[in-house]
């Protein structure tokens, strides 16, 4: 079992140029239930908890870097992180307890509502000395905007930037105990340092308003970054300094549940760039058409039941 000092990493701890280093939050989705819509089941959820599970179920060496609670909420997580083969040895413990997202589905996607203050949750210290240990480091989420895990998001990201390969999904929440200037101008500086960003259209228009996505994933490309652009159902399309956008179609299946869809797909680009990509970014049109797919695949296997538990895809 992974989970203690001697996970991925060896005696050493976690690490290794093919690992990815997973900072931000793990809480609890409490979700509807189909069959009694006014009850709400709980469910380990929290966007880099999910890319973390995921990153594990793709044979990727991962190691999560959040803060678990002393509640039940926390060991069930735990028991989720560790059953994938997540490591934990740099996730950091408190007695407060877990943050609490309420999902409200609508029409247009799942809305939320947060429970964050005051838990373990956002208590984690920064991992800047560590972050050049791993081939990649993945930040985003509520994590980089809530404080006081958003000071630490930040300077490990700065680490990463100049010892490893920055990985950025903005993953962008609104709430009433969120500001939304602050928060937007925090995701905005996590985009500018990264080497990789995959946002939603939806993100792209909350973070730069005044632009058409397409625009804004052209100029961050035009920078030096691989950037990658879902929109659920229409599919997705990747981004590569100096070459023509590459478009993948959205896997056709039976939608059961679009729960964490986001981030098994942010899972299966970093899987595939920790492997066949070599964590390079300036990808051929090829080979962006070739990632963007397997990530489909990996997409497509979680709407497709009510958890948030990606598969490897068969083939591509």
């Amino acid at each position: 079992m992974r989970g203690g000092p001697g996970g991925p990493g060896g005696p050493g701890g976690p690490g290794g140029p093919g690992g990815v280093l997973v900072l931000g939050e793990a809480l609890i989705d409490l979700v509807p239930m189909p069959s009694e819509p006014e009850a709400r089941r709980a469910q380990p959820g929290g966007a880099p908890a999910n890319v973390a599970v995921g990153l594990a179920r793709l044979r990727t060496s991962v190691a999560f870097a959040g803060a678990l609670g002393g509640d039940g909420f926390a060991r069930s997580i735990e028991r989720r992180l560790v059953g994938a083969g997540v490591d934990l040895s740099l996730c950091a413990r408190s007695e407060l307890p877990t943050a609490l997202a309420v999902a409200d589905p609508g029409e247009t996607g799942t809305g939320y509502h947060f429970h964050l203050h005051d838990t373990a949750t956002f208590r984690f210290p920064d991992r800047a000395a560590d972050a050049g240990r791993f081939g990649a480091v993945y930040v985003g989420g509520l994590a980089a905007v809530v404080e006081p895990a958003a000071r630490a998001v930040a300077s490990t990201a700065r680490a990463a930037a100049r010892n490893s390969l920055l990985v950025v999904d903005p993953n962008v929440r609104e709430d009433r105990t969120i500001d939304p200037c602050r928060a937007i101008g925090l995701l905005r500086d996590l985009c500018a340092s990264a080497h990789v960003v995959k946002a939603s259209d939806e993100d792209l228009l909350r973070l730069w308003p005044d632009r058409d996505p397409d625009e804004s994933c052209r100029r961050l490309a035009a920078e030096g970054r691989l950037v990658v652009m879902t929109r659920g159902a229409r599919g997705s399309t990747g981004y590569t300094p100096g070459a023509p956008p590459v478009s993948v179609p959205a896997v056709p299946v039976d939608v059961v549940n679009t729960i964490g869809a986001g981030d098994a797909f942010m899972a299966g680009v970093l899987a595939w760039l920790g492997t066949a990509g070599g964590w390079e970014r300036a990808l051929s049109p090829g080979r962006t058409e070739h990632m963007l797919t397997f990530a489909a695949q990996v997409a497509a296997s979680v709407v497709t039941q009510t958890g948030t538990e990606p598969s490897a895809p068969a083939h591509v």
